[in-house]
Formats: C-alpha cells, sequence, structure tokens
C-alpha cells in the first residue's frame, strides 16, 4: 500500500489541493450563483456565467500556485485556462439542465408539475457545478498547467 502511496503522491496531494481550492471557490461560487439566481432574479446562464467568472480568476491564481505548482508561465497559460474554463462550463452546464429534467421526470417528480422551474435551474446548477469540478481538475493537469519538455521527463 506504501509503495502504490508514493507512486501516485504527487497525483494524490494535487487532488487534495484542487479539492481545497474547489470548496472555497464553489461556496463562493454557489453563493453568487444563488444570489443572482433566486434574489436577483437572473436567469440559469447569467448567473452561472457570472459566477463561473468570478470564480476563475480566483482558481486561475489559486490552482497555478498552490496546487499544479507553476513556477514558469508562458503567454498562452491564461488562455489555456480560460478555454478550457470555457469547454468544461459549457459541456457542464448544458448538460446539466436536460440530465436533471429527465432525472426528475424518471422520479416522477416533474411530470404533473411538482417541482417548479426554479428548483430544477437550482438542482441543475448544482449538478452543472459537480460535473465542471470533475472535467475541470482533468482539463487544468492535462491541458492548462501540463509539465513538458525535460523538466516534466526528469520528474
Amino acid at each position: 500500500m506504501k509503495a502504490l502511496y508514493l507512486k501516485y503522491k504527487d497525483f494524490i496531494m494535487e487532488v487534495i489541493h484542487f479539492g481545497m481550492v474547489g470548496v472555497i471557490n464553489t461556496l463562493m461560487g454557489w453563493v453568487i450563483m444563488a444570489v443572482l439566481y433566486n434574489l436577483i432574479h437572473m436567469s440559469y446562464w447569467v448567473s452561472s456565467g457570472i459566477s463561473y467568472f468570478i470564480g476563475s480568476v480566483f482558481s486561475y491564481h489559486a490552482n497555478a500556485k498552490l496546487t499544479f505548482k507553476v513556477e514558469e508561465r508562458d503567454k498562452w497559460l491564461p488562455w489555456r485556462f480560460a478555454a478550457n474554463i470555457i469547454v468544461c462550463y459549457l459541456i457542464a452546464f448544458t448538460v446539466a439542465k436536460p440530465f436533471t429534467a429527465r432525472a426528475l421526470d424518471a422520479l416522477g417528480l416533474s411530470a404533473d408539475g411538482r417541482v417548479s422551474v426554479a428548483l430544477l435551474d437550482n438542482i441543475a446548477m448544482f449538478l452543472g457545478m459537480c460535473f465542471f469540478i470533475v472535467m475541470n481538475f482533468f482539463g487544468q493537469k492535462f491541458f492548462v498547467f501540463r509539465k513538458r519538455g525535460i523538466k516534466a521527463a526528469e520528474e
């Protein structure tokens, strides 16, 4: 077991650090999204989009420094990060809404109108966040903050 841990120690630590940054980011994002959607009455896309933009700025700096320990930043790093966030966001939140509607239908909760549009959207936003977290980790690890060249081969 110890040999397995030592083999994957760096990956395990990245997951733990990503999780810690993610908890802070997710709580902050959920509060922003919930306030914009439920109190200010912005749409599903606008409230989640603004929340993810703000969270992405925090996530970029925290994950570069704490999670993936990027020392050398190339000029394309912010662009790769932005592309990753946009792709993960669009996929996660596009999938979340119909997935939630179908799941509620399968449970017999939305066929007769027992679930409001607001509740459906709030559940979809929560699931969208969950989908986003998983895709975003792998996008950041293998696309945004990937280790390249001689330095990566030495590790």
